[in-house]
């Protein structure tokens, strides 16, 4: 199990929170989060309770800044760690179409720039087949965060996006 430690202020400073299991509703422990330390596991935060609103991805470190895990406000309100992500292959295929259709690729490494690799703007669905990645709404790893974990996602809400623009996706790797 992963422990990961919420505080409301920047660099480590102000009320605190540890917590080392899910938790769907955060905002009894604290009201804002400006910097966390993420001190084993893999974890997803979330923006709104009961694990809604935008993922923020967090590997084991400390983040002094909001800034740091690419935050659009101090707003987390609910967590969970990231289990059996732990192997050595990884696979997804994506498709341009919901419900699988259309052009198919599959990938098993890191990709900075869907479009420069696959020439695909646009994600409508997937497939994880083996291990757990992270999408990226922009390419170069950056903007929205969307967590998936082994299973089939036959449209982009599935995942939590609002658009099926995926600019880039990196792979959960064992930290």
């Amino acid at each position: 199990m992963g422990k990961i430690t919420f505080f409301e202020e920047k660099k480590f400073q102000g009320r605190c929170y540890n917590c080392s299991s899910d938790c769907a509703d955060l905002h009894t422990y604290f009201s804002r989060c400006n910097s966390i330390r993420v001190e084993s596991g893999v974890w997803v935060i979330y923006e709104k309770p009961n694990y809604k609103g935008y993922q923020y991805v967090l590997t084991p470190g400390e983040y002094g800044d909001n800034q740091q895990w690419m935050a659009f406000s101090d707003s987390v309100k609910s967590c969970r760690s990231i289990k059996n992500i732990y192997g050595d292959s990884w696979k997804v295929r994506l498709y341009e179409r919901p419900e699988f259709g259309g052009q198919m690729s599959e990938l098993t490494d890191d990709c900075a720039s869907l479009y420069e690799t696959l020439k695909m703007r646009e994600i409508y669905s997937c497939e994880v087949t083996h291990g757990a990645w992270v999408f990226y709404e922009l390419p170069n790893y950056r903007g929205h965060q969307y967590f998936l974990e082994r299973g089939e996602y036959r449209q982009h809400s599935d995942w939590g996006a609002t658009s099926p623009g995926v600019g880039s996706l990196r792979r959960i790797t064992e930290f």
